[in-house]
Formats: structure tokens, sequence, C-alpha cells
């Protein structure tokens, strides 16, 4: 039973840290540009392509990720640059049609480059093997997303909260006429923030795609569960979307081992509880 517990955490854990990669993105765009990207999953997907096409051709794990970051990063600032800046005075419905409409492109451009079979990437070198926790064995590579989740949660946070670009970005996102007015170009502070969160993205689809394996659909898959994360952690919240990612991801793997054919119906269910108390909060709030 033990045994049991230490593998499904760790498991839970290797989760979170790619939910979180992908909240961490959807986030940033969502809460601090306002911009509801039902597209960000089409760059998880196109990130791990692109790794895939890059390993194909260097047989390196590193530069595959960086190729999938990057890829994804570049495709993301086109796209806002030419579509998407003139959406962020618009509805909400307006920017989920557009979004929804790009991911629909995606998967249809990507069936036409890569095909609709299932393809996997294998682990970097270094971490094939396995390590030994107490009378168990649990792979190097999942050890290492955890420990690479964590840094770029730290990272994040420190370059949004502890820097002059974080800053900026923080107050073009509260009062955007008064940074423009300081002579700022505003417009290329959010094309910066939408690009970072498709980088991210692309990146934690070259990370996934060892365990995950690639496929048309992926996209759409990892996108509902982010969108969970990001509605539970607070829109813009880093922290709280850090949280939330442990919160689901730990959750679905127990419910997965446990419950099978409840798992979904428990990640949804954690998420009302907390919507719930939050409301709780609020109205305690506003009668005090």
């Amino acid at each position: 039973m033990a045994e049991f517990i230490v593998i499904q955490t760790l498991n839970g854990l290797v989760y979170s840290m790619l939910l979180f990669i992908l909240a961490l993105g959807l986030s940033m765009t969502f809460g601090l540009l306002g911009f509801v990207n039902l597209a960000h999953g089409s760059f998880f997907l196109l990130g791990a392509y692109a790794g895939l096409t890059a390993f194909g051709q260097t047989a390196s794990f590193t530069l595959a990720a960086l190729a999938g970051a990057l890829t994804a990063g570049a495709t993301g600032y086109l796209l806002e640059r030419l579509f998407l800046k003139n959406f962020y005075s618009r509805t909400a419905l307006d920017q989920v049609v557009l979004s929804f409409g790009f991911a629909l492109v995606f998967i249809d451009v990507g069936k036409m480059i890569w095909g609709k079979d299932i393809r996997s990437l294998a682990a970097p070198g270094l971490f094939k093997g396995a390590v030994e926790i107490g009378s168990t064995t649990f792979p190097s590579y999942r050890l290492l997303l955890i420990a690479i989740g964590v840094l770029l949660f730290v990272a994040t946070w420190l370059a949004v909260e502890r820097t002059r670009m974080g800053a900026l970005i923080r107050a073009a996102v509260s009062d955007r006429d008064m940074v423009r007015g300081l002579g700022y170009d505003v417009r290329a502070l959010f094309a910066l923030v939408f690009a970072a969160g498709a980088l991210l993205a692309g990146l934690g689809g070259v990370l996934a795609a060892p365990i995950t394996s690639v496929y048309p659909g992926l996209d759409f898959e990892v996108l509902i569960t982010t969108l969970i994360v990001v509605v539970v952690g607070g829109l813009g919240n880093i922290t709280g979307a850090f949280w939330a990612s442990l919160l689901i991801g730990v959750s679905d793997t127990f419910g997965r081992a446990l419950m099978p054919e409840s798992a979904s119906f428990l990640i949804f269910g954690v998420m009302a509880l907390v919507l719930l108390a939050r409301s709780w909060g609020r109205t305690e709030e506003e009668i005090g």
C-alpha cells in the first residue's frame, strides 16, 4: 500500500508539472491579456510535432525541445500580430470563435504535414533509466519533469513579480493608456506575453511527448484539463496556477488509479468545490 501511494503521488506530481507548464502559458494570455485562447492546446501539439521533426534530424532531445518551443512561440507571435491583436477589445464570444477556428485549422495542417499516426519521442539518454525510491523504482525522466516544472514556476514568478518587464506588463494590464502615455509600446508587450505563453505550451508538448505520445486530438484533450486548472488557480495568478495544477494533477492520478470510471467527475467536482468556496468567501466579505 505504501509503495502504491508513493508511485501514484510521484505520477501525480509529474502530471501536475506538465499541466502547470500548459496552464502557465494559458494563464498569461487568459488572465493578463484578457484573451480567451482556445488555440492554446494547438501550440502544445505544434511544439510536440516540431520537436519530433527536430529529433529525427539531430537525435538531440535538447535541440528538439528548443525547436518545439521556438516554433510554437514564433507561431503564437505571428498569430497575435496578424489576427488576435484586433480582438482584445471584442467580446469573449468573438475571441472564442476566432481562436477555436484557428485550432481547427491547426489540426488539419498538422494532419497534412505529420499524418494521423500516433508518434512517440524517446526520453533523453541521460534520463532513460530509473531511480530507486525505497523499495520501488521510478523513471528518472519523470523526476526531471518535476524539477523542470518547479524551476519554471520560480523563474516565471520572479520574472513577473520582480523585474521591470514584469512590472510593465502588470501595469499595462491594469491601465494600458497610462503605460502608453509613458512611451511604452503596449501592443509589443502584449505580443511578447502571447508569444511567451505559446512558447511554454510548445515546450510542454515536447516534454510530454515521451510520456503521452503525440497524435491529432491531443491538443483538445489537454486544453480541457488546463482550462480547469486556470479557473481553479485564478486568471493571471501564477502561484494559483501552480497549486491548482498540483491539486488537479494529483487528484486525477489517484482518481484514475482508484476509481477509473469516475476520474473525470472527480476533477470537475474539485473545480466546483473550489468555485463554491470562493463564492462563499466573496459573499462573506461583501456582507462584512
